[in-house]
């Protein structure tokens, strides 16, 4: 469990503010553990898959994992290991109108998706938890910087599949 700091209670009140009842988020978290926040106003998803982003960071180790992404991406990131293989999501500042490079292998989420959010604390499995937890209000990953480990990414693994 990660220690709760005002500036980490900050950052989860912000998180909450996506929901247009900032109140059903904290229910969700307190209730589940996880809250159903809508993508698009406050912020934006990439969807990486855990093979993807594994090849990017070059571990597998989960401390090497999150001291990495942190370094890499400045931003916050979950992990969903419902599906097979798992799923990291990097929560990125909204763009519209930005072209994504990479839909098809890590696709952007936005307006009229929603993504389950683990509550403030939640920092190892089971179920969906934070690989790097926000550290304060507005704290996202900027999409350049995503989109570079991505690519990052893809050119490791075709490489490997040569």
């Amino acid at each position: 469990m990660t220690p709760v700091t005002p500036q980490l209670s900050a950052a989860f009140k912000w998180l909450s503010h996506a929901q247009q009842e900032s109140r059903q988020a904290h229910r969700e978290w307190a209730d589940t553990g996880v809250a159903l926040l809508p993508l698009g106003q406050r912020f934006d998803a990439a969807r990486l898959p855990a093979q993807l982003l594994l090849a990017s960071v070059g571990t597998y180790d989960p401390l090497e994992i999150a001291e990495r992404l942190t370094r890499f991406l400045n931003g916050p990131v979950l992990f969903d290991g419902r599906l097979m293989g798992g799923t990291y999501y990097a929560l990125m500042r909204p763009s519209p109108g930005q072209p994504w490079k990479h839909q098809a292998a890590a696709p952007r989420l936005s307006t009229g998706t929603y993504l389950g959010v683990p509550k403030i604390g939640r920092t190892k499995p089971p179920g969906t938890h934070w690989v790097v937890p926000p550290r304060f209000p507005g704290d996202l990953c900027e999409p350049a910087t995503v989109e570079a480990l991505i690519g990052f990414g893809l050119s490791i693994t075709q490489e490997a599949e040569l």
